[in-house]
């Protein structure tokens, strides 16, 4: 019996030894060797990532290296001024006034405007003491004030890239609308029927009708900010093409069309930018003060109230103030032939004044409803020898062609241009912006 049980016994010890030795070859783990196991691991992947988190340097930003400096940006509120945004970074109101003091060469500190972008590097300690304040006055600008022991302000420039682009779209409504969608903006709009306002009425346009246009883009690390010259155009109206190539005999860029005409008056076409009219010249129109039929001997253009109003030609101010009719005014004789008159105004622009010059283009005041005016808009009027003529129907004398020493170059000029805007598909360029859905109207799915 005692023999049975050794033996037994013997064979339990033996089977447990082989099930250790098979655990073993087939890498099996034992539960608290596993948590083991598990912990050890765990502590390994935390140093592993604690060797990932590698520290970056600290960032370099205006030429300004911040390894000990903190970054703080902001955008300046209404009402702030240069005080202010540095008194709750330890400058005291005598260094900002020293401050101010050395910038007046450079950038006048008055000139800090609301939602503009500004940043400040300050010391990294409980004071927080700010070192720099970088201010941008715009896109490509900003200016470095140095808060250190030896005051300094610098303006620095960003690199401003100009590229060349081309768009065309097709008229479904207005110009302004057709060329928005086509990629374009309201400045190349204005571009555009300033350059063409003689020989189109842009408020009759036809649907169908199209535009291909080559224009120089002003872009800034990436970002476009603006727009350079309009290099040149053509408008397709009812099946005829008109072509606006730009073209520098050493003055300027002008515009000729395909026979070297200008397509330039003596005038600019209307005293705002490319806006609606809402009451032409009359010889009996009926007065919404008034209240009666009378001569209108003008021209009105809607527009809303602040809207830069703009000299048509250059000339001399011969009139700048208020009565109770006009409201505020400007008039402006032009030559011994032509003047002009901008009534209802809101206000007049910097300057104006009697026996001020102004230039072609030139802001002279702002729309208002000033006098005898039912809302915003500008009343425009036309003089030609001392007489009131409608300034839509005028005869006036063209710009100069392009001389003939400069023919052949323009006629080079010519010819790549056109070989370009035929290159432009306009059925091609709808279908890629219906495919990307700036065509689409808002009330489509």
């Amino acid at each position: 019996m005692l023999k049975r049980r050794k033996g037994l016994a013997i064979l339990i010890a033996l089977s447990f030894l082989i099930c250790i030795t098979a655990a073993q070859t087939l890498d099996f783990i034992p539960v608290n060797l596993l948590g083991a196991k598990r912990a050890e691991a765990a502590s390994t992947q935390e140093v592993a990532e604690g060797e990932e988190e590698v520290k970056l340097p600290a960032p370099v930003v205006y030429g300004i290296a911040t390894d000990s400096l903190e970054i703080v940006e902001g955008e300046v509120a209404r009402g702030e001024v240069l005080s202010q945004l540095l008194a709750q970074y330890n400058i005291d109101a005598p260094t900002v006034h020293n401050l101010a003091q050395k910038a007046k060469d450079v950038f006048n500190v008055r000139r800090i405007a609301a939602g503009r972008n500004y940043m400040i590097l300050h010391r990294r300690d409980s004071a927080q003491t700010a070192q720099y304040f970088i201010y941008e006055p715009n896109q490509v600008e900003y200016v470095i004030f140095d808060l250190r022991d030896s005051l300094a302000v610098t303006l620095e420039k960003r690199k401003v890239e100009v590229i060349e682009r081309t768009i065309a779209g097709e008229i479904n409504s207005s110009l302004y609308v057709s060329m928005v969608e086509a990629g374009g903006s309201p400045q190349l709009v204005n571009s555009f029927a300033d350059i063409f306002a003689w020989r189109l009425d842009l408020n009759r346009l036809q649907p169908g009708d199209n535009f291909k246009l080559i224009y120089e883009e002003k872009v800034v690390n990436g970002q476009t900010i603006g727009f350079g010259e309009l290099k040149s155009a053509v408008f397709e109206h009812e099946g005829e093409e008109i072509y606006a190539i730009g073209f520098d005999e050493g003055n300027g860029i002008n515009y000729y069309d395909q026979k070297g005409q200008s397509l330039k008056r003596a005038f600019l076409k209307e005293p705002l930018e490319y806006t609606r009219i809402s009451s032409r010249f009359s010889k009996r129109r009926f007065h919404p003060v008034q209240k009666r039929y009378k001569a209108h001997l003008g021209t009105d253009y809607a527009a809303p109230r602040g809207t830069p109003i703009r000299t048509v030609g250059d000339g001399v101010v011969v009139a700048a103030h208020y009565t109770s009719g006009n409201g505020y005014f400007v008039k402006v004789r032009h030559n011994d032939t032509y003047t002009t008159q901008y009534l209802h105004m809101s206000k007049f622009a910097k300057g104006i004044r009697k026996g001020a010059r102004v230039k072609m283009g030139q802001t002279i005041g702002y729309v208002g409803s000033t006098g005898l005016a039912t809302g915003p808009h500008l009343c425009y009027r036309f003089w030609k020898n001392g007489r009131q003529v409608d300034a839509l129907s005028v005869k006036l004398p063209a710009a100069n062609p392009v001389s003939k020493k400069h023919l052949d170059a323009f006629d080079v000029l010519k010819g790549e241009t056109m070989q370009r805007m035929q290159a432009i598909d306009i059925k091609s360029v709808k279908q890629e912006l219906l495919a990307s859905g700036k065509n689409k109207e808002p009330n489509d799915a």
